[in-house]
């Protein structure tokens, strides 16, 4: 049982991380009806500029306030890319058809890739070690370090704080009838270009500080990694209701732990295929998600 508990709580700790990642493809599709295919790329941007952060200044780092400001600093970084992708990538396309859109998008993600690893080599980058202490409490037989509580509890404060705003103010209110019918909403007074600004700056940054958390945690980052964490991601959209917030978060989380149930009590060498298997089942089973939005024929 303690085992079976353990299992759920690293699948918690990885699933918040998709869960975040997932609400950049979920806020986009929410508006635009596209999906952003290089969101992953932004992902694994954040990672790297965390990294880069974290290596410059490595003792500042060392400390909680320094860490948390390296990973501020380097998320707005990764939120004004997406506002530079938004602009240069989708902006122009706006009236096209979605495959132009899918195109831009690839061709963005691909650029982004590329400039990373031409900046920083094909090879892994480590993160300085001892960022964040070893320590680890016993709670019911089931441990939990203190890099699992931090990852817990940034993901689900920033999951909270989006679904605040979202629900409760009145730009997400703006953003809500944006996603329901942008030219009514226009006709309501309603900027939606800013709108559709202001979520290519949320996505990004939610996405970035995703990344750094995952460089924290697995120390180990690759300028490829964006790819298989966005495509877990987006599967996690998908498995909650693709445009639907609370989803992304149900579908992130629920991911992370049938992935680490299955890495355990399966195979760990199947972890990275479940995902897609749960991609393929969600979209010939129900389309719909767990939560919302039917995507099997816009995508």
């Amino acid at each position: 049982m303690q085992a079976f508990l353990q299992q759920i709580v690293n699948g918690l700790t990885i699933g918040s991380v998709y869960a975040l990642v997932a609400l950049g493809y979920t806020m986009v599709f929410g508006v635009l009806k596209i999906v952003n295919f290089a969101h992953g790329e932004l992902f694994m941007l954040g990672a790297y500029l965390g990294f880069t952060a974290a290596v410059t200044w490595t003792e500042v780092a060392r400390t909680a306030t320094g860490l948390i400001l390296f990973t501020l600093g380097a998320s707005l970084v990764v939120a004004v890319v997406g506002l530079l992708v938004e602009r240069v990538a989708y902006r122009p396309l706006r009236r096209s058809s979605r495959l132009a859109t899918v195109v831009s998008a690839l061709g963005v993600s691909i650029f982004l890739q590329n400039a990373v690893m031409l900046l920083y080599g094909p090879n892994y980058q480590v993160y300085p070690e001892g960022l964040v202490s070893d320590r680890a409490w016993q709670v019911f037989g089931v441990e939990i370090t203190l890099m699992r509580a931090a990852i817990l509890a940034t993901s689900l404060a920033l999951m909270a704080g989006l679904y605040f705003f979202v629900m409760r103010t009145r730009l997400g209110m703006a953003t809500r009838a944006a996603a329901i019918d942008q030219d009514t909403a226009r006709l309501m007074g309603i900027d939606v270009d800013a709108i559709i600004r202001l979520i290519f700056f949320l996505g990004p940054l939610l996405g970035a500080v995703a990344g750094i958390l995952v460089g924290l945690f697995y120390r180990q980052i690759n300028f490829t990694m964006g790819w298989t964490y966005g495509m877990k991601a987006f599967t996690a959209a998908i498995l909650g209701g693709i445009g639907n917030i609370p989803g992304a978060m149900v579908g992130g989380l629920l991911l992370g732990i049938l992935e680490t149930l299955g890495a355990g009590y399966v195979s760990a060498a199947w972890k990275d295929a479940l995902a897609f298997f749960i991609l393929i089942g969600i979209l010939i089973l129900r389309p719909t998600g767990l939560l919302g939005e039917r995507v099997a024929e816009k995508v």
